[in-house]
């Protein structure tokens, strides 16, 4: 944990934070703080700063809190990304947190298992949570936005060219010659297929829609591999 996350409600008028449960447990036995340590926190679509430690009860850390800075830029990416197997559920969500992407569409896709769509790793809670862990990590503070789309013909057809609007659309595609752009300087929207990409139809439904297809090379990575070398290549 690199910075302490809480919600807004949670600081009381004197600006004084009370940590409980994991968090409280996080700064007692790994971080091991002491009266007087301070720590950097942050708000919740908030700005962050640092908090001085008051008081360390059994049950909770008592904190003076000061923010005094805004949270990194986001960045202009809108990812749409055919949902992953539940087991690298929370790898992907944390590290497209920690990348500063604010906008993710989970989606359907021939390669994509029915059974994914019922993992409690897509519970609302379940989703919050492994997100805030990549806040934390990279210390920022503006929560991504978290969309399901379950039908992949209908949100092609009937959303995406809404969501890709002023954007610069590029899927994922390994069986390309067009290689990936370096260094964008304009709002992308960036489709990611499973493992192996998108069928030949859903490629073929994406670029009627706008998309151009790219591709890393001719080595075939795993999804949560993908992802971050696509945005460090698209974004510097």
């Amino acid at each position: 944990m690199n910075l302490l996350l809480f919600p807004a409600q949670n600081l009381d008028a004197d600006k004084r934070l009370r940590v409980f449960g994991g968090q409280h447990d996080h700064l007692q036995h790994i971080v091991k703080i002491a009266v007087g340590d301070s720590i950097r926190v942050g708000e919740i679509n908030g700005r962050m700063g640092t908090a001085t430690v008051i008081s360390c009860c059994s049950d909770h850390t008592l904190l003076n809190v000061e923010l005094n800075t805004e949270p990194p830029p986001p960045l202009d990416l809108k990812l749409v990304l055919a949902l992953p197997r539940p087991k690298m559920m929370r790898r992907v969500l944390q590290t497209v947190a920690s990348l500063g992407v604010k906008e993710i569409h989970l989606i359907n896709s021939f390669r994509v298992e029915k059974s994914f769509w019922q993992t409690p790793w897509l519970a609302p809670e379940a989703v919050r949570e492994q997100l805030l862990l990549g806040l934390e990590q990279c210390c920022d503070t503006l929560m991504p936005r978290v969309y399901l789309h379950k039908r992949f013909k209908p949100f092609v057809e009937d959303e995406l060219p809404d969501i890709i609007k002023d954007t610069r659309a590029l899927v994922a595609h390994p069986y390309t010659e067009t290689p990936c752009p370096w260094n964008l300087r304009e709002p992308v929207t960036l489709a990611i297929g499973p493992e192996g990409g998108f069928i030949p139809y859903e490629v073929e439904k994406l670029v009627a829609c706008g998309f151009t297809p790219v591709t890393l090379g001719q080595r075939i990575l795993r999804v949560e591999t993908a992802i971050p070398v696509l945005v460090a290549r698209l974004f510097g």
